[in-house]
C-alpha cells in the first residue's frame, strides 16, 4: 500500500474553531479524487478524573450539534507554553474545581476520524482526586459536576442510561482497564 498525494488544497473557511479544506488527491492506481474535504481541528485531551471516594467526576452540559445535554468527562485544549498535561488539568481545575496531588497518567493517543479530521485526542487519567476549588466558567459555559461510582459508570454507558460521546465511554474503559491492572499487580 502507498499514500495518497496531495495535488492541490484550497481553503473554504479558516475560524479559531477548524477549518476546513478541500484536496485534490492522486490514489496509487492513479484515480484521482479532486473534492475530498477535511476539516482541521486542534488536538484535544480528556481527563478521566477519579476521587479518593473512587467516584469519576464528569461535566453536564449542552451540546449544541447533538441537540441535547450530555455527560462527559472533563476536556479541553493547551493554551499558549502549555503542555497538553498542564492544560487538561488547568481544564479539570476551571471546569470542576478537582484537583490531585498526584501527577497524571497518560492512557493513549488517538486519531478522532482520519477520514475526515486532521486531530487527536489524548487521554489522562487524575487519581485521588478532591474538590478544592469552585468552578471558573467562560462566559459561554454552564457546565454542571456530576458524580458517579467509577466502577458503575461503565454499566451507564453500556446500557444507555445516560446521553454521552464516544470519547467519553473509551476514556472511561482505558481507565478502568488501566486500574484493574494496576490494582491486579498491588495483590
Amino acid at each position: 500500500m502507498s499514500k495518497w498525494k496531495t495535488t492541490r488544497t484550497e481553503y473554504f473557511h479558516k475560524s479559531p474553531f477548524g477549518n476546513i479544506r478541500k484536496d485534490s488527491c492522486e490514489l496509487p492506481n492513479g484515480i484521482v479524487i479532486n473534492d475530498y474535504y477535511v476539516n482541521e481541528y486542534s488536538d484535544w485531551v480528556n481527563a478521566v478524573v477519579v476521587t479518593k471516594e473512587h467516584k469519576i467526576v464528569l461535566v453536564e452540559q449542552y451540546r449544541h450539534a447533538g441537540g441535547d445535554f450530555f455527560i462527559e468527562v472533563p476536556a479541553g485544549k493547551k493554551e499558549d507554553n502549555e503542555t497538553e498535561a498542564e492544560g487538561l488539568v488547568r481544564e479539570v481545575r476551571e471546569e470542576t474545581g478537582y484537583i490531585s496531588l498526584r501527577e497524571p497518567i497518560f492512557l493513549g493517543e488517538f486519531m478522532v476520524n482520519p477520514a475526515t479530521q486532521n486531530n487527536k485526542v489524548k487521554t489522562i487519567l487524575i487519581l485521588e482526586a478532591f474538590k478544592a476549588y469552585e468552578q471558573d466558567l467562560d462566559d459561554t459555559e454552564e457546565i454542571k459536576i456530576t458524580l458517579f461510582d467509577f466502577n458503575e459508570f461503565g454499566n451507564h454507558i453500556l446500557t444507555n442510561k445516560i446521553k454521552t460521546q464516544l470519547f467519553t465511554a473509551s476514556a472511561y474503559f482505558m481507565a478502568k482497564n488501566f486500574i484493574l491492572e494496576n490494582s491486579l499487580g498491588k495483590s
